[in-house]
């Protein structure tokens, strides 16, 4: 059982970040959330002292984190390719590797071109790429209505054109429509991996990580539906697993992509493959 945690109630911000329970970094993270504080702030107002009210509400959210609750649903953001993203347990908290995936994409996508995000999410994709190429004609999907709520929110915070749709995969899109790129960052691990059960996984949507099966069955509808989405030349890429690279360059040779290779993360881990349609 956690102990109490100490009132900070007369403390100086000074003294809270020596003394609290977290590292520093999520330390001035919840503090700043708590205090409604910028980072330069808690540097100018150090011998600023808590009241009750503000000690109350420090220690819920510390309380929280210590229980691994992760940061970014504790202060519902998170900043991917540099901007600011609302998440909620509703959504995947984006992650670093992933912006490989924005990168690639935006690299394949020709000026004015229509670009596909499969399994949005918070809109992390599709919004960074419509706001980074406001050219681009983008289209986002997902089967969580809750999780286009949150999308639809990061679009219009961050003036993104997006058209988002509620789709099991290509269900909801019109026979003909296609894209000069497609990309997804679908559930990949497979069903009763330890790490579901361990860190900041523990908290997010559990249909959002695994397929509840192979880890290979959803990137398997990707590709086998890509190529009736695709323009001819058109690129597919995807997100998968550390130990998923060599599976899913079979399946894209397989079903007919050329040019199909996998792309490093800066962990050096094959984080992303992909293939054009020949």
């Amino acid at each position: 059982m956690m102990e109490p945690l100490s009132s900070y109630a007369g403390c100086t911000l000074a003294t809270v970040l020596k003394t609290a329970p977290l590292d520093p970094l999520e330390n001035r993270i919840l503090l700043c959330h708590a205090l409604r504080l910028t980072r330069v702030q808690l540097i100018t107002q150090s011998e600023r002292r808590l009241d009750q009210a503000e000690s109350d509400a420090l220690k819920a959210l510390y309380a929280r984190r210590l229980r691994g609750e992760p940061i970014a649903y504790i202060v519902g953001l998170r900043e991917f390719y540099g901007l600011d993203f609302r998440v909620t347990p509703d959504v995947l908290i984006p992650r670093p590797d992933t912006e490989l995936l924005v990168e690639l994409a935006m690299e394949r996508l020709p000026t004015g071109g229509a670009l596909l995000d499969m399994g949005t999410g918070s809109g992390a994709i599709a919004v960074s790429i419509a706001h980074s190429r406001p050219d681009a004609v983008v289209t986002a999907l997902d089967a969580s209505a809750a999780a286009l709520a949150i999308a639809r929110e990061n679009a219009a915070a961050h003036q993104a054109r997006v058209t988002l749709l509620e789709s099991d995969w290509y269900g909801a899109l019109a026979k003909d429509q296609r894209f000069a790129v497609i990309a997804s960052n679908p559930p990949y691990i497979v069903d009763g991996d330890v790490h579901l059960s361990q860190g900041d996984l523990r908290f997010e949507p559990v249909d959002a990580l695994t397929d509840h099966g192979d880890g290979l069955s959803d990137l398997r509808t990707i590709i086998d539906g890509a190529p009736a989405h695709l323009l001819s030349q058109g690129w597919l890429l995807m997100e998968h697993g550390y130990d998923q690279a060599a599976a899913v360059r079979a399946l894209l040779a397989g079903t007919g992509f050329t040019d199909v290779q996998s792309w490093r993360d800066l962990a050096g881990i094959e984080r992303v493959s992909g293939g054009r349609l020949a």
